[in-house]
């Protein structure tokens, strides 16, 4: 049924049966991160470091999928006395599943589990939430929730203007001592799990300073007014609501999907190093960069609740050179305006994002090709990830694989470098909530920078003004030297159609 006879049907239900608004009067006890946690088998580990580097952050970049959830895990089945969990997107895949257990053994362990999750992706996971939220040590919260939970899409007959703005966060924080923070969501794709499409994806473990701010940020959504308590949205668990999860969990441990992913997790580079007693940790100055949660219930205009001018004024205003990776890349006129100003005061700006090929979001690609034209004539150089590639990547960075872009990371100068989950597009800046660090780090913002310099032209179309500049052509190096395409590559008609569509109606606000 197309989209507007669906929203039509929504329509009439909702005007036939009634519509619920959120529940009034909800109960949300507040809580925070617990502040004693030093004495905790994290804390005590981390003690000799922390102390050594006062002021400053521990600082270990995941490049790859599987060590990214090796790390989560490692953390969870470490954590003593609590985990502070937000997200975005939680699949009940493979991953998603041997997550959700490995909170429900904390909470055995008497660790209290927060879990925060936004409301736009939790469909189908009613059942699971409730059972945990049913533990003692575990509470949920779903963040600006829907009120039906089974025909969502009647609410944005009558609250879409609440419903399009979403928390768009990640952090994965055990004992307020160490937590994850970057652009990967939970879920198959995002770790490597054996998915037709794979992200390439960041985040980083950080440890020491930093920490009590994203501990902080937690506690600020958690007890906010769009948070609300599971049970005052969903029915309670049956009396053998763990009983099934246990039993499901059961059969996926038991399955050779299963098996095979935790084996070639327990092979990564992240584990080996970590039992060596030789994982490489960084010590940095950071900042924490994050949007007010209430930003949700404001209009768009409030910049002052929001993390845009933040994260500039804390990444400063770039003197050489300023790379930037979004894979959801659209920038707006006054974007466009800035960047081209500033590589016209002769910084190099190089901007990585998703071919259309790639994109997992064709209408996002539409918002940037408005664009692109004028961003090449002013100096600014662009490139689109290839969906797939065989060249190997250099150094740590990748510019991904058989995959599409998701990592949201910026660098300044080579000396300081954002990851977190903030694209260039105007979603980000007037929509939804993000949150990210900010590193003085010279050796993460190199190894970016020197992507730019060798891979990413290997894994991706340059694009480029043509010899008239009438048009835009895609340079693509091979080893048998450059191969030039007069029009979007790997992308069949009919997207092209959709996509050229897209871009002549008012649909910019929504991306």
């Amino acid at each position: 049924m197309p989209l507007a006879s669906r929203v039509l049907v929504a329509g009439l239900i909702c005007a036939l049966a009634g519509c619920a608004g959120l529940p009034a009067g909800v109960d949300r006890p507040s809580s925070s991160a617990y502040v004693d946690t030093g004495g905790t088998r994290i804390g005590r580990a981390l003690a000799g470091a922390v102390a050594a580097h006062p002021g400053k952050t521990g600082v270990v970049p995941l490049l790859s999928g599987r060590d990214a959830f090796a790390a989560r895990m490692i953390i969870a089945r470490t954590a003593e006395r609590s985990l502070d969990v937000q997200y975005y997107i939680w699949h009940a895949d493979t991953t998603g599943n041997l997550m959700f257990e490995a909170l429900w053994q904390a909470a055995e362990r008497g660790v209290r589990v927060r879990l925060l999750l936004d409301d736009q992706n939790t469909r189908g996971l009613d059942p699971t939430l409730a059972a945990l939220d049913a533990h003692p040590n575990i509470e949920v919260r779903l963040f600006n929730p829907f009120t039906s939970r089974a025909l969502r899409i009647g609410d944005y007959t009558h609250s879409f203007a609440r419903l399009n703005r979403r928390m768009h966060n990640k952090s994965f924080t055990a004992d307020n001592q160490i937590s994850i923070v970057g652009g990967r969501n939970i879920g198959d794709e995002y770790f490597e799990a054996g998915t037709t499409v794979a992200f390439a994806d960041l985040d980083t473990v950080v440890e020491g300073a930093v920490v009590h701010d994203v501990s902080t940020q937690f506690d600020a959504y958690w007890n906010s007014e769009s948070a609300y308590p599971l049970a005052s949205l969903v029915p309670a668990a049956p009396d053998t609501g763990a009983a099934l999860l246990r039993d499901a969990w059961s059969k996926l441990s038991d399955s050779p999907e299963a098996a095979e992913y935790i084996d070639a997790v327990r092979e990564t580079a992240f584990v080996e190093q970590l039992v060596a007693g030789t994982l490489e940790v960084e010590w940095v100055s950071a900042r924490l960069v994050s949007d007010d949660p209430d930003k949700v219930l404001h209009p768009p205009e409030r910049r002052e609740i929001q993390m845009g001018p933040r994260l500039q004024a804390a990444m400063g205003r770039p003197g050489s050179e300023m790379d930037l990776v979004s894979p959801y890349f659209v920038p707006t006129q006054e974007g466009t305006d800035a960047l081209v100003a500033i590589a016209a005061r002769g910084v190099k700006v190089r901007v990585l994002t998703n071919s259309l090929a790639a994109t997992d979001v064709a209408p996002v690609y539409a918002g940037y090709v408005k664009y692109r034209e004028a961003l090449l004539r002013g100096g600014v150089r662009l490139f689109e990830l290839k969906p797939q590639s065989d060249e190997k990547p250099h150094g740590k960075f990748r510019a991904g694989s058989a995959a599409s872009l998701h990592a949201k990371t910026f660098a300044i100068d080579r000396s300081r470098i954002f990851i977190g989950s903030f694209n260039l597009d105007p979603r980000s800046a007037r929509l939804n909530t993000e949150v990210g660090v900010v590193l003085d780090s010279p050796t993460l913002a190199s190894q970016l920078s020197g992507a730019f310099d060798r891979s990413i032209p290997l894994r991706a179309y340059e694009v480029r003004l043509t010899a008239d500049g009438k048009g835009v052509e895609w340079v693509e190096q091979t080893a048998a030297g450059e191969v030039r395409h007069s029009s979007t590559p790997g992308a069949s008609a009919s997207r092209m159609f959709f996509v050229n569509l897209l871009r002549i109606l008012p649909i910019e606000w929504l991306l």
